[in-house]
């Protein structure tokens, strides 16, 4: 946007042209698209009617809404909220805007309070700020921090109530206009009330850190380009690298894998190859990987009651170098099985990925046949075209006979499916042909995989390739999931332009992971899904305490190492 000014000359119709805002019309234009784009494309949607008894079909209401807006932040807010009201944790409306505020510390919900779990020392220096981790927030700019996380609440939407409500409160000091809109308007100085452990309170004048271009509209249109929609798999924006370029038939493959949450969260060591309670391991942990850069895992080797216990997180299922990965994680599982007698695996606070990758390393968790993920798929015309393109393009390439019969098997079942009223396939795998798959093996027939006992760590921030991940063991009766229930995000994510005028995105889920049987949760319907539902653990432990928060974790790694302990007695 250029701005322009001329001594003792003022123009007009100057505000409007820099910050015209969008018509009426133009915004019902939009919203119709997206809601489009939903109604045709969107996996869950039965399902979200069924469980939340929201149709997102109807828009009488928000149109209304939209007809009042008095700015297109007001409008953007709405597409947001809209797509919110999926508790979809995939599905995302998001628009140009990269302006922060930052209070330069996190905070979280431990016992059921807002207490501090990170502070940065270089912005909030401790001879000047020396509050401490711990302490609870109680209030900003003389608002209690509960009322204020009620608020944000309606930006969280992430599939299950304890994981949203966790996301808004990292949203509390840290306001990225994108997600909060109106709610990232911060002052230079807050005046913010602590509470300490002894009880006592203690106010400070923290300043806020501002960061990106704040957008206050997106401008005129007069002569907008018709609508474009990203092909499937388009990048979300989220700044994933892209290390090697892969055949074009692989593409819609890769788009039917990309099970990961689209935004980046504000979340103490999500994604992170270390994990949140490395402090808490044993003085006695030798640690292997998660040193370098170059390091995909973190892991290492300690004793408990003279057991031999091997420990590995997984951080995420899209790290920058798949093959790199999985060749690091095939040698660390040739280490464990020589030199533990049992293997816990982390993947807490793991935000996803591919579910091609996450199959691959999973091979060397079984030493005995086991059932992948499958996916009920809504059979577009779009995903018509695509596989069939792609199915044709990898034989005119010479594509590897695996491919091919991929490719034909996923468009057989599309066809089927997109000739039934529902629209949606069947439970089929999207990386093999077979649901079923066998362990790893060498060229000779060896078997490569972990055989002895294993336990599996999850939380309520273990999304989508975490989900499925949790769901895979749990089914297969690998070893227990031990922590707390899975976030509930159950399919695969697309990204589409949403709309010609206000050039927002969309993220979409486009399928349904279905497990091998069906399920009775409860406060849920008996399905096979994961969508909302989560993976519930086999043994529940809330790492979500203040003893945990102030102790680096140990409370939490002693449980997970007694329930190993057990595993591997189980077993003798």
């Amino acid at each position: 946007m250029r701005f322009f000014a001329a001594a003792g000359l003022i123009l007009a119709g100057m505000s409007s042209l820099c910050f015209g805002q969008l018509t009426t019309e133009q915004k019902i234009s939009d919203f119709q698209q997206t809601v489009g784009l939903f109604v045709k494309g969107y996996g869950p949607y039965e399902w979200k009617k069924q469980l939340l008894g929201f149709d997102l079909a109807d828009t009488d209401p928000w149109i209304a809404k939209i007809r009042a807006t008095k700015s297109d932040l007001e409008f953007y807010e709405l597409m947001y909220l809209y797509i919110a009201s999926l508790d979809d944790a995939h599905s995302v409306y998001d628009f140009y805007s990269s302006y922060i505020g930052n209070l330069n510390f996190g905070v979280d919900i431990y016992d059921g309070r807002l207490l501090i779990d990170n502070i940065n020392r270089t912005r909030l220096p401790a001879g000047e700020y020396p509050f401490a981790i711990g302490y609870e927030l109680v209030s900003i700019d003389g608002e209690a921090a509960t009322a204020i996380l009620d608020k944000l609440i309606k930006y969280s939407a992430l599939a299950n109530p304890r994981s949203s409500r966790r996301n808004a409160a990292s949203l509390i000091t840290v306001r990225p206009q994108r997600i909060v809109f109106g709610m990232a308007e911060v002052p230079e100085i807050s005046t913010v009330v602590l509470r300490r452990y002894d009880g006592k309170l203690e106010t400070y004048r923290i300043p806020w850190s501002r960061s990106g271009l704040k957008m206050p509209g997106n401008g005129k249109l007069p002569n907008p380009n018709a609508a474009r929609l990203l092909r499937p798999g388009a990048a979300s924006g989220d700044g994933e690298p892209v290390v090697a370029e892969t055949p074009d038939y692989m593409k819609p493959l890769e788009a039917l894998w990309n099970c990961r949450l689209p935004e980046r969260k504000a979340i103490l060591n999500y994604g992170a190859v270390t994990p949140v309670f490395s402090r808490g391991l044993p003085g006695t942990f030798v640690q292997r990987l998660g040193r370098l850069s170059t390091d995909f895992f973190y892991s290492g080797t300690y004793v408990s009651e003279g057991q031999r216990i091997g420990f590995i997180r997984i951080p995420t299922y899209a790290p920058s170098d798949q093959n790199g990965a999985l060749t690091q994680f095939v040698r660390e599982i040739a280490y464990m099985q020589e030199n533990t007698d049992g293997l816990v695996v982390d993947q807490t606070r793991n935000p996803g990925g591919s579910v091609a990758y996450q199959h691959a390393l999973v091979s060397f968790l079984f030493h005995y046949p086991w059932r992948g993920m499958a996916f009920e798929v809504r059979a577009t015309s779009i995903w018509l075209a695509s596989i069939s393109s792609s199915y044709e393009s990898a034989k005119a390439q010479g594509a590897p006979a695996s491919i091919l019969a991929l490719l034909e098997n996923i468009l057989v079942a599309l066809q089927e499916a997109n000739r039934t009223p529902q629209g949606m396939t069947v439970p089929i795998p999207l990386d093999d042909v077979e649901i079923t798959r066998q362990p790893a093996k060498d060229a000779r027939g060896n078997l490569l995989s972990y055989t002895k006992p294993t336990i599996f760590l999850a939380d309520e921030f273990s999304a989508s390739g975490g989900d499925a991940f949790a769901a895979i063991m749990q089914d297969n009766g690998r070893g227990p999931i031990f922590g707390y229930r899975t976030m509930g995000a159950g399919g695969n994510v697309t990204s589409w332009k949403a709309g010609s005028y206000s050039e927002g995105l969309v993220n979409r889920t486009e399928s349904l992971m279905s497990r091998a049987t069906e399920r009775a949760e409860a406060g849920y319907p008996v399905s096979r899904y994961v969508e909302n539902v989560g993976v519930h653990p086999d043994i529940e432990y809330d790492y979500m305490t203040q003893e945990n928060l102030t102790l680096g974790g140990r409370p939490f790694v002693n449980a997970f190492t007694a329930a190993m302990v057990e595993q591997i007695g189980k077993n003798r």
